[in-house]
């Protein structure tokens, strides 16, 4: 089963991998880099400001830092532990594939999709209700991890795996602020 797996997720990124059309290429390599998305951390830092006091946006503003600290130390250790090696530098298909990047850490599962999903599943909780159109954050992490399969770094399995734990790594910090934070940061103390 587990070689079945394995077979389909090389197979599966080896076809969408060579989808990839060269005049694409600085889009994607764009995409791809973390400095390209800071006017949306900032867009979502403003309505935070804007839609809730500033005591309580700076209470879900540190929220999403701590959940992008977990988020991080889960990814590495996982990467760690698993050690599975990266499309691009993998022997028996690089020599098949389109590769725009070269990481040389391992690949499961994907930073990028667990991190971007998991702080756009707190932002989204956060503002769903005070912003109408906060479901369309959701472009931003879909985006970022298809462009890690586009340069040639995550298999879909990564990617997969990275979403799943993103999504239930941000409705977990959405539950422990309503929980431990949420009380302390909307109450009015003389």
């Amino acid at each position: 089963m587990l070689e079945k797996m394995l077979k389909w997720d090389r197979d599966t990124f080896v076809y969408l991998n060579g989808l990839g059309i060269e005049r694409y290429d600085v889009f994607w390599a764009t995409v791809t880099n973390i400095s390209t998305w800071i006017p949306l951390f900032i867009l979502f830092l403003i309505l935070f400001y804007l839609k809730f006091s500033k005591k309580e946006a700076f209470y879900k503003f540190l929220t999403v830092l701590g959940l992008a600290i977990f988020i991080t130390v889960i990814t590495h250790l996982t990467k760690i532990s698993v050690a599975r090696l990266r499309p691009n530098n993998t022997e028996e298909i690089n020599t098949l594939i389109r590769i725009l990047k070269t990481p040389t850490d391992y690949s499961f599962f994907s930073g990028h999709a667990s991190s971007s999903f998991s702080i756009t599943m707190l932002v989204f909780l956060f503002l769903r209700q005070k912003v109408k159109w906060a479901i369309l954050f959701f472009i931003w992490p879909i985006l970022f991890a298809m462009s890690r399969i586009y340069v040639g770094v995550h298999f879909p399995i990564d990617i997969i795996v990275g979403m799943v734990v993103g999504l239930l790594s941000g409705w977990l910090f959405y539950w422990l602020y309503q929980r431990f934070i949420a009380p302390y940061s909307t109450s009015v103390h003389p």
